[in-house]
C-alpha cells in the first residue's frame, strides 16, 4: 500500500497527556499496543531518548508498514508486530520484552482506517468488511446479511447502544442483501427518518459491527489481564477509550486492581482525562477519547517463559 501524508502527519488524540501519564523517561521500554499509524510511538521514542525502546503491536497489517515508514528514524529502537493485543503477554516473552516503563492503549479506529476501503466509515462507498486483520474470517457484510433480525437488533443494541435496534435491524432485513458501507448507512438512515444534528445516524450501528466483527471488547479484557505482569515496579499503564462500554471495561480493571486488599496498581488520574477544546476544534475525531491511567506499585512477579503466539 502506498503511506499517504495524511497518515504521517495525523496527530493522535491526547498526544500531550498520553506522554505525561506514562511518565516517558529516557532509556525506558514502552510498549504501543495499538501502534496505528504511529504518532503516539514517534513521541514516545523521541521523549525517551537516547536509549529508549519502543514495541509496536497492531492487527492491522496496514497499520505496521505506514508506522515503519513514519519510524524509519527509529528503526533501531523499535520493534514492530503485527498481531492482536489479545497474545501481548505471548509477544512479549517470545521477544523478550519486559518488565517496561509503559504500556499504552489508544483503542478505537486510526485515521488510517476509517479512510481505508474496508467499510469502516459511512463516508466511503467501500465493501462492508471491517476486518481489522484479512486473515480473520467473518466481515460486517457476514453479520449483516445472515443473522436473524432478532439476532441483528440485540447486537446493535448491546453493542452499539442503539435504542432504536429493532426499527434498524427491521430496515436492514427488508434491504438485504446489503454489500457496502454507503448502502447500510443509507439504510439506517432511513430506518431513523433521516439525519438529524452533526452525529450520524449510523454511527452506533457501525460501532457495533466493528466490534462484534474484530471481537473488541473481549480481546480489551484478555489483554487488560496481561498487562500487570508485564509492567515494571512504578511503570504505568494507560487506555484512551473512544465509547462507554470500552471505557467501562477500563475503569471496572483498573479500580478493581487498585482497591484490591494486595493492591498492585495505584490510580494516577482519579478523574478521566478528556481533550481540550481546542483540540476537539483542531481534531474532531478526539472528542470522545477519555484517558485513564495507573502505575504499578508492586514487585512484579516471575512471568511464565512457558507461553506462545496463536
Amino acid at each position: 500500500m502506498s503511506v499517504t501524508m495524511s497518515a504521517l502527519t495525523h496527530i493522535p488524540a491526547l498526544l500531550e497527556e498520553t506522554i505525561e501519564a506514562l511518565a516517558v523517561q529516557p532509556g525506558g521500554r514502552y510498549i504501543d499496543c495499538t501502534l496505528g499509524a504511529g504518532g503516539h510511538a514517534a513521541a514516545i521514542l523521541d521523549r525517551s531518548s537516547p536509549g529508549g525502546q519502543l514495541l509496536g503491536i497492531d492487527a492491522d497489517p496496514e497499520a505496521i508498514t505506514v508506522a515503519r515508514a513514519r519510524l524509519e528514524a527509529y528503526s533501531g529502537s523499535t520493534l514492530l508486530i503485527n498481531e492482536n493485543f489479545a497474545n501481548l503477554k505471548a509477544v512479549c516473552i517470545k521477544y523478550d520484552f519486559f518488565p517496561v516503563h509503559g504500556i499504552l492503549f489508544d483503542l478505537g479506529l486510526s485515521s488510517l482506517q476509517l479512510d481505508s476501503s474496508r467499510g469502516f466509515s459511512f463516508q466511503y462507498d467501500a465493501p462492508l468488511d471491517m476486518r481489522l486483520s484479512p486473515t480473520q474470517e467473518v466481515t460486517a457484510a457476514d453479520i449483516v446479511n445472515t443473522l436473524s433480525e432478532a439476532e441483528l437488533a440485540q447486537l446493535i443494541k448491546t453493542f452499539g447502544e442503539e435504542r432504536h435496534s429493532y426499527k434498524i435491524a427491521h430496515y436492514i432485513a427488508q434491504q438485504r442483501p446489503i454489500r457496502t458501507a454507503l448502502q447500510l448507512a443509507r439504510t439506517v438512515e432511513q430506518a431513523l427518518g433521516g439525519r438529524r444534528g452533526r452525529i450520524h445516524p449510523a454511527t452506533k450501528t457501525f460501532q457495533a459491527l466493528r466490534i462484534a466483527v474484530n471481537h473488541e471488547l473481549e480481546h480489551l479484557e484478555s489483554a487488560l489481564e496481561q498487562v500487570v505482569d508485564l509492567l515494571g515496579f512504578g511503570s504505568r499503564l494507560v487506555v484512551i477509550s473512544y465509547h462507554s462500554l470500552e471505557d467501562r471495561i477500563v475503569k471496572r480493571f483498573m479500580y478493581r486492581e487498585a482497591s484490591e486488599e494486595k493492591a498492585c496498581l495505584r490510580l494516577v488520574n482519579k478523574k478521566v482525562i478528556t481533550p481540550s477544546l481546542a483540540e476537539v476544534q483542531l481534531n474532531p475525531r478526539s472528542r470522545s477519547a477519555k484517558l485513564r491511567a495507573a502505575e504499578r506499585i508492586t514487585i512484579p512477579k516471575e512471568v511464565d517463559r512457558d507461553q506462545t503466539v496463536y
